[in-house]
C-alpha cells in the first residue's frame, strides 16, 4: 500500500471520523485497512466505535486516534458521534446500526456523511426499514458491497447509492510447500478420521442465516455415496447444540470441530469446500478455497455469483438436493476439480486490493470536499 501523503498545498489535512460498530461482516478489518491506508496518505483519520472491537482490530496502531463509544448506549453514542466530528470534513459510517447514528449525530450540520453497507441485515420488519432509511437518506454517499445493497439502498431513498470495491482482509494463508506437503495432508486427513473417504469443509458461525440446515439435509443424501464423504464444521456459535443434537440423532457424516486456527491446513486437505449461507457478500470462506485451489460449492445468494464467477459451483440456497449433487459431481470429476483450481486463482487476481478500496474511497471523501 502507498504510503506517501497526499500534499496539502498549505491546507490541513482532510480530517475523516470513521463510525464503527461490532466489526462483524468484515466491517472491522475493512476499517482497520482502511484507517491505515488514509492516514499513510496524510488524512486525520478518527474512529469512533466500542472499546473492545477498537482493541481486536488493532484501530489505535493504525496510526487512527480512537474515541470510544458505549455499544448499548444509542443516545450516548449519538452525543459521542457528534462531539468527535466536530470541524470533521467528512464521516463515514460502517453498517446500518452505525450509519443510522452518524445521521442522526449529523443532523443540523452541514458535515457529509458517507455510509458503507457490508452486509444485509438478518431479519426484516418496520424497525428495520426505518433503520435503513434514516442512514440511506442522511448520507451524501452509501456505498454498497454488493450490486443487491445498492439496490436496497436506493429503495430506502437514498440520494446517491454506489457499488464501492472493499477489499478483504489478507488471507489466513497455509505455509509456503514444501517436500513433506503430502504427509502432512494425510495427517491433518488422519487426524479428521477421512483417509479413505473424501473431505468436505465449510467454515463459518454456527447461526441461523448460515445454511447448516439445508447442508445437512445434504449430509444426508451423501450416505449414499461410496466411500461416504466426511463434512467438516468449523466454527462457533448459538446453533452449535441443535446441530450436534441432530447430526446425533440422524447418524450423520458431519463432524463439528469448532473455532480452528488452522484454516489453511484444514482448507489444504479438503476434497471440496461448501459456502451454505442465506447471503454472503465477499465470503472469507470463498477467498481462501480459491487461493487455495480448492474446488467450491457456494449458494448463489448476495455478492457470491459477482465475486466468484465462473470458479466455483453455484446453487439455490435451500436446495439441498442440487447442493447434495454439485459435490458429488465434483467428487467424480477430478478434471472438473482442476479447472475450477485454475479458474480460481484467475478471478483472485483480479480482486480488489486494499490499495483500490482507499483510493475509491478517498475519491469520494475529495468529491465530497470539493461539493
Amino acid at each position: 500500500m502507498s504510503s506517501t501523503p497526499v500534499p496539502s498545498h498549505g491546507r490541513p489535512p482532510l480530517h475523516a471520523v470513521q463510525v464503527l460498530g461490532s466489526g462483524s461482516s468484515g466491517s472491522g478489518a475493512h476499517v482497520r485497512s482502511l484507517a491505515g491506508g488514509l492516514v499513510a496518505r496524510g488524512l486525520r483519520v478518527t474512529v469512533c466505535g466500542p472499546s473492545t472491537t477498537g482493541e481486536r482490530y488493532g484501530i489505535p496502531e493504525s496510526g487512527a486516534a480512537f474515541s470510544p463509544l458505549d455499544p448499548e448506549a444509542s443516545a450516548q453514542a449519538v452525543a459521542g458521534i457528534r462531539a468527535a466530528s466536530e470541524g470533521a470534513d467528512v464521516v463515514h459510517a460502517h453498517g446500518l446500526r452505525s450509519g443510522t447514528l452518524a445521521a442522526l449525530a449529523l443532523r443540523g450540520r452541514p458535515t457529509p456523511l458517507v455510509v458503507t453497507w457490508h452486509a444485509r441485515a438478518r431479519t426484516e420488519g418496520f424497525l428495520l426499514r426505518l433503520m435503513e432509511r434514516q442512514a440511506a437518506r442522511g448520507a451524501a454517499v452509501l456505498l454498497g458491497a454488493t450490486p443487491d445493497l445498492v439496490d436496497r439502498a436506493r429503495r430506502r431513498g437514498a440520494r446517491d447509492a454506489r457499488l464501492a470495491p472493499v477489499a478483504l482482509p489478507a488471507p489466513r494463508r497455509a505455509p509456503p510447500p514444501t517436500e513433506d506437503d503430502e504427509y502432512l495432508r494425510f495427517k491433518a486427513r488422519a487426524e479428521l478420521g477421512a483417509v479413505a473417504r473424501p473431505l468436505l469443509v465449510t467454515v463459518g458461525r454456527l447461526e441461523a442465516d448460515q445454511g447448516h440446515g439445508p447442508l445437512l439435509d445434504a449430509a444426508r443424501l451423501w450416505r449414499d455415496l461410496d466411500p461416504e464423504p466426511l463434512l467438516i464444521m468449523a466454527g462457533e456459535g448459538a446453533e452449535r447444540s441443535a446441530l450436534q443434537r441432530r447430526i446425533t440423532e440422524e447418524e450423520l457424516p458431519v463432524l463439528l470441530v469448532g473455532r480452528r486456527d488452522d484454516v489453511p491446513e484444514l482448507l489444504a486437505a479438503a476434497d471440496v469446500a461448501i459456502l451454505p449461507s442465506r447471503w454472503e457478500g465477499s465470503s472469507l470462506l470463498a477467498q481462501e478455497a480459491l487461493l487455495a485451489g480448492v474446488p467450491l460449492v457456494a449458494t448463489s445468494v448476495g455478492g457470491v455469483p459477482d465475486f466468484v464467477g465462473d470458479a466455483a459451483e453455484l446453487v439455490p440456497y435451500g436446495d439441498a438436493t442440487a447442493l447434495a449433487e454439485a459435490v458429488a459431481r465434483l467428487l467424480a470429476d477430478p478434471l472438473r476439480c482442476a479447472k475450477l483450481a485454475a479458474a480460481g486463482r484467475v478471478r483472485a487476481a483480479g480482486w480488489p486490493s486494499e490499495d483500490d478500496t482507499v483510493a475509491h474511497v478517498l475519491a469520494v471523501y475529495d468529491e465530497l470536499s470539493a461539493r
